[in-house]
């Protein structure tokens, strides 16, 4: 039997109660989707994390092999100015001008020698340059002006450090990740203990010091409400014990021992931008203990 025209349009509409049908499974679908495509993103930068990792680990080495030892991380330079183990090693890995290390540096924040006398780091001399360590362009350089604009703390706002992959847009306009947090190991020491008295220049026998990257943890997150340093925006690894128990090696039972206690540790705050939380990646088998 033929329709007529007028059956024709009433059967080749959908309803009101068909139309919310679908919209109510995409809905459903895309909420299913969403928080799965979101992990998928955070695995792919945690990968791209530990490939930094591995880039930086190879650049240290290098170093090492150059100067028979690894850079230094302590909270000062020799003259008592904040320079911590992340800036140290953006100089040991770039320069302090991403044109190489210089073979008279001290790690003086100045850039000075050790005597105070010459500026080491002068682009028209580059003959007791090494490196760069790593590549310029992929380096993830960045000053801390640019990271937290004006609010830098004890720092200079034109050092430099080396930042994460976790990127996100700051308030000053760059895109960037958080510094890498470097610390060195002190091969004389024989503790793994928050309890002992450190400070900046004393590590008490421990074979990581806890205060090496302090000041520059405590500068907080540069996107929070308030700014840098905001208060109840500081990161949690403002707790030494968090530290200690966090880089501490499980594999030996006897006494406390931390992970990579020859060498030394790289810490990434992770995807959230929390420095001591369960997301951060680490130069080692990290297992995070509350």
């Amino acid at each position: 039997m033929v329709r007529n025209g007028r059956q024709l349009k009433r059967y080749g509409a959908f309803t009101i109660v068909e139309l919310l049908t679908v919209m109510s499974i995409i809905v459903i679908l895309i909420g299913l989707l969403v928080p799965a495509l979101n992990k998928v993103r955070i695995y792919a930068k945690e990968v791209r994390q530990n490939a930094q990792f591995h880039s930086m680990d190879a650049a240290i080495e290098l170093f090492n092999n150059a100067f028979e030892g690894y850079p230094e991380s302590g909270a000062l330079d020799p003259t008592g100015e904040s320079y911590c183990g992340a800036m140290k090693l953006c100089e040991a890995m770039m320069g302090q001008d991403l044109l190489g290390f210089h073979s008279n540096s001290v790690f003086r924040r100045d850039g000075m020698d050790a005597a105070g006398t010459r500026f080491l780091y002068d682009p028209d001399d580059l003959s007791a340059r090494k490196g760069p360590f790593l590549p310029p362009e992929s380096a993830d350089a960045f000053r801390m002006e640019k990271i937290y604009g004006s609010d830098v703390g004890p720092y200079l706002p034109e050092t430099l450090v080396l930042c994460d992959v976790f990127t996100r847009k700051l308030p000053t306009g760059v895109k960037a990740g958080m510094p890498v947090l470097y610390y060195k190991a002190d091969t004389r020491g024989r503790f793994h203990d928050e309890g002992l008295p450190m400070s900046p220049v004393d590590n008490a026998g421990n074979i990581y010091n806890f205060w090496d990257n302090q000041e520059l943890v405590a500068l907080g997150k540069p996107w929070a409400a308030g700014g840098a340093g905001s208060e109840g925006k500081k990161h949690v690894l403002e707790n030494p014990a968090r530290f200690y128990k966090n880089t501490e090696s499980d594999k030996v039972t006897t006494v406390r021992r931390p992970f990579r206690a020859d060498s030394y540790i790289l810490i990434s705050a992770g995807y959230d931008g929390e420095y001591g939380t369960a997301d951060d990646i680490c130069n080692f088998e990290w297992k995070y203990r509350d």
